[in-house]
């Protein structure tokens, strides 16, 4: 069996056992709720409302009252210089389709129970498992050396590079040394040019 309820001036097909967000309304987290605004109540037999329902009704319990994912609104003018940037996000009631009632008083229920939402509720647990974790932590008292197996291994690649840099070292001193001595050879051969120029004249 299914209904077309409406609410928040929308309509929704619903069967038991259903989840469906509509536009808020005021109404407690687990609380039961008989929405009345029923337009058609199908199944074996079709029932039609002109425009609703007098004796049919759908029972909901609200799960979560929240807010959707954000939504961007841009406007634009173009060669106007007009942007404008804003965000919205719109409030929802979650409702669990509980049972459904026909006008002849035929009433399917759905087999699953409600499961309710509460951000609450979520947020105490997280602060207690938070509190066990820092009292077993003090329990073990302070931290104890770590030794972990891999730790001679990281060693042994500490010492090769070690080595690796060492013979870098090694490598840029014997090119300046080697430098160095082409600009002493270069220098005599300067000053030797120079005396005999001279000594000539």
């Amino acid at each position: 069996m299914y209904a077309i309820i409406r609410t928040g001036g929308k309509q929704y097909r619903v069967e038991a056992g259903d989840t469906l967000r509509v536009e808020t309304l005021e109404a407690e987290l687990g609380s039961e709720l008989d929405l009345k605004d029923i337009l058609v109540v199908g199944g074996e037999k079709i029932f039609v409302g002109e425009p609703t329902l007098n004796n049919a009704k759908v029972t909901v319990v609200v799960t979560r009252q929240a807010k959707a994912p954000k939504i961007i609104v841009f406007k634009k003018k173009r060669r106007q210089g007009y942007r404008r940037m804003q965000g919205h996000r719109q409030m929802f009631t979650e409702l669990f389709v509980k049972s459904i009632t026909s006008p002849e008083g035929q009433v399917v229920t759905a087999q699953e129970a409600a499961q309710v939402f509460n951000p609450e509720k979520k947020l105490e647990k997280k602060q207690k498992t938070e509190e066990l974790r820092k009292e077993k932590k003090k329990a073990a008292g302070p931290k104890a050396e770590r030794t972990s197996v891999r730790k001679p291994a990281v060693q042994a690649k500490k010492k090769k590079a070690g080595a690796k840099k060492a013979v870098a070292k090694k490598k840029t001193g014997a090119k300046k040394a080697a430098a160095k001595k082409t600009t002493a050879k270069k220098a005599t051969k300067k000053t030797a040019t120079k005396a005999a120029t001279k000594k000539k004249s």
